[in-house]
Order: C-alpha cells, then sequence, then structure tokens
C-alpha cells in the first residue's frame, strides 16, 4: 500500500500514539503536519527525522486545541503549503480524574474542548476538500472509554462517548463522498505518560513495578500486556487503504479484551 501525494494532520502528534501514527503514515508515503506540545528544538528534530528518513515534508503547526480558530487554520494552512488534506487523526487528549462532585469545572470544559469539539472544528474545516476530492481518511482516537466507564473520569469518559457518536454521525453524513470516518479504541497503551506514573504508584502502594502494572494498570486487560503505539499506528495505516474503503462509522477496540467483559 502506498499514500504517496497524501497529506495528512495529525493532532497531537509530538509524542505517545499521535507521533507513531504520523511515522507510519509518512512511511507510507504520506506528507505529514505533526501539532501539539514540546520544545521547539525538539519537535524541530521530529520533522528532520521524517523527513529523513522517509523523504516526505513534515510540517509543524502550534494550533491550541482549545482555539477553534487555530484547529481551523491549521487544516487550511495544511492545504495551503502541501495542497490538500487527504487523511485527518484527531488524536490530541488530556485526562483528570476527581470525583465527580468535586471536579473542577475549568478541567471540565477542557477536557471537552480538547479531547471531543477540537475533533469537530477539525472535521468541519477539512471535509469540505475531502468532499471536493471525492476521497478522505478521518480517524478518531477514542478509547476503551468511549464503551465502558471508569468511576472518576466523568468528563474523560463523557467525550471519549461523544467522539464514537461524532464518528458514526461524521461517517453517515459523507458516505456517498469517497470519505470514511471510524475510531479507534486502545485500553492502555504503553508510554511515556504511562511509564513516568509507575515509580510514584510503587511508593504510594508499596508494590513491586511488576504488581503496579499488572495490578495496577493492566488489572482491566485480559491479556496484562499493554497496547504498543506502533500497534494502533498500523491499524490507523490500514484504515486509511483501499481495503478498508467500506469501513466506516466503525469503533475499533484494541484493548486486550477489556471491552470484551
Amino acid at each position: 500500500m502506498t499514500l504517496k501525494s497524501k497529506n495528512a494532520v495529525i493532532t497531537g502528534s509530538t509524542s505517545g500514539i499521535g507521533l507513531a501514527i504520523a511515522r507510519a503514515l509518512a512511511e507510507e508515503g504520506a506528507n505529514v503536519v505533526i501539532n501539539g506540545l514540546g520544545e521547539e528544538a525538539e519537535i524541530e528534530k521530529t520533522c528532520s527525522a521524517i523527513e529523513r528518513e522517509f523523504g516526505v515534508k513534515a510540517i509543524y503547526h502550534p494550533a491550541n486545541m482549545l482555539n477553534s480558530g487555530e484547529i481551523t487554520d491549521m487544516v487550511h494552512q495544511a492545504e495551503k503549503s502541501l495542497g490538500s488534506v487527504d487523511i485527518l487523526v484527531n488524536n490530541a487528549g488530556i485526562q483528570f480524574v476527581s470525583p465527580v462532585e468535586e471536579f473542577p469545572v475549568e478541567k471540565w470544559d477542557q477536557i471537552i474542548a480538547i479531547n471531543l469539539s477540537s475533533a469537530f472544528h477539525a472535521i468541519r474545516a477539512a471535509v469540505p476538500g475531502m468532499k471536493a476530492r471525492k476521497w478522505g481518511r478521518i480517524i478518531n482516537t477514542a478509547s476503551a472509554h468511549s464503551l465502558v466507564a471508569s468511576p472518576f473520569k466523568s468528563a474523560y469518559v463523557a467525550a471519549k462517548h461523544g467522539i464514537a457518536g461524532l464518528t458514526k454521525t461524521v461517517a453517515l453524513e459523507v458516505a456517498t463522498h469517497g470519505i470514511t470516518v471510524n475510531c479507534i479504541s486502545p485500553g492502555y497503551v504503553w508510554t511515556p505518560l504511562v511509564e513516568r506514573q509507575i515509580p510514584d504508584t510503587m511508593k504510594a502502594r508499596n508494590m513491586t513495578k511488576e504488581q503496579v502494572i499488572s495490578e495496577v494498570l493492566l488489572e482491566a486487560q485480559p491479556t496484562k500486556q499493554f497496547v504498543t503505539v506502533e500497534q494502533v499506528a498500523a491499524l490507523a495505516v490500514f484504515l486509511c487503504s483501499d481495503a478498508a474503503s467500506q469501513m466506516s462509522g466503525a469503533n475499533l477496540s484494541m484493548d486486550g479484551g477489556w471491552t470484551a467483559k
């Protein structure tokens, strides 16, 4: 499969799942627009590495996912710089944990804005061009929490359920225009963010690293293994292929069996 001459925008892609998806799409020949937080020098190195390794263009856009105007500008700038936005991956997300009666209102607003509304703004900006070219792939990073809930994560669970609903709705609207819309719902993914939580949890619970991984982090995942960023990225690449052209409106679990329970 090749995505040569295709152009992709991936939000939240300076690290973790988003970066893995950007690199996987670039490996297939797509030019990529990277977005997210990080040191300017590190982001420049990331873009340069993608260009050097895969022979594609890699551009950074600093759009703040709390700002609808900046999100729209990111899509429009990508269209101007590269000629089109053929693939849109809405991956940006944050988390906060608190009992609902103590949940800070500003955190609720922030999580809904970044995890859900940002996807709406990006889709709204990208769909006209996709319709005009009669080809498009929209992939939303959801979560096992788009299907099931956990306590103390009211905003995150609400946002991810919302992403699943947005995915279905837009898929129906664009079904006759050569555009597919799907979401990937990973369980716990091994990222630097997760890795950094382990030492504190070991101290707090008086556990070994192995106990924290199997009894805390992976308690919900029957395989007792983390999903890797490369596995999520491989599924995203498949969803961009011709083989997946009749997959739309799907919520694809990659969670070690978590939501089978």
